[in-house]
């Protein structure tokens, strides 16, 4: 079976984020594939429902339940590994069910597809298993970091310098010298507030581009405290959160 499949990047939650180029690669698509990750996230769900009924009235949604995972594994890697492909299996059943041959299947990803999401490694999965040929096109979209320092009006690094991006599990490894700028994502322990110093400066938001949206600035040692708490209610209020920061060392000059 040959099936187009694309990956469309939806931005990081404000439906006007969303570019022209993926509304119209919405506009024939046959079937859009939803994981549910339970009830918590029924608002991330519902939100993209809602882009498909803005730009692609009457488009079947294949809504499909997220195989569990393992959120503290001994082996972080193998057990996203496994989780993947028990993704995959569950995608190409529900594309081969679902899809005749020459069909176009989307999904639509957070913020842009190359950027920490596991959507393209799903696909690349798809790609390499007997009975789907699959032509493959990625949208790319407005990412969480390019909202955040627009929301804060500031510009990602200074002069000549550098810019880190990586994740909160990964924060306390950064290099010597790679620390200037940092853009970290996917921070649930909030990890800046073991390894920046107080006089770092902070740029955090959450939610970004939607109602919702927070934002909160400042030198660590004044502000982290206030992160912690604005965003500890938010998740307990909302029950989800996405959010990033850009953490930056003050200047030499």
């Amino acid at each position: 079976m040959r099936i187009t499949v694309r990956v469309i990047g939806i931005g990081p939650g404000g439906p006007r984020q969303i570019t022209l180029e993926a509304i119209d690669a919405m506009a024939d698509v046959d079937a859009f594939v939803v994981l549910d990750k339970g009830t918590a996230k029924d608002d991330l769900r519902q939100a993209r429902r809602d882009i498909v009924d803005r730009y692609a009235p009457g488009r079947n949604v294949i809504e499909l339940v997220d195989p569990p995972r393992d959120r503290h594994p001994a082996d972080y890697d193998a057990e996203v590994r496994r989780w993947h492909e028990a993704r995959a299996e569950l995608i190409a059943a529900a594309l081969t069910d679902s899809l005749t041959d020459g069909g176009v299947a989307a999904f639509l990803v957070w913020g842009d597809p190359a950027l920490y999401d596991s959507t393209l490694r799903i696909v690349d999965d798809l790609a390499r298993r007997p009975g789907l040929d699959l032509d493959v096109e990625v949208i790319p979209g407005v990412t969480s970091a390019s909202a955040l320092t627009a929301a804060h009006a500031i510009t990602a690094n200074r002069i000549g310098e550098p810019i880190h991006i990586t994740t909160g599990r990964r924060l306390a490894d950064t290099p010597a010298g790679a620390d200037s700028n940092q853009m970290v994502m996917l921070d649930g322990e909030l990890a800046f507030r073991q390894t920046a110093d107080a006089d770092d400066h902070i740029w955090w938001g959450a939610y970004l581009g939607t109602d919702d949206q927070v934002l909160i600035s400042g030198r660590v040692g004044d502000v982290a405290d206030e992160i912690a708490a604005v965003r500890a209610e938010a998740r307990a209020r909302i029950g989800w959160i996405m959010d990033i920061y850009l953490l930056r060392k003050p200047s030499n000059s």
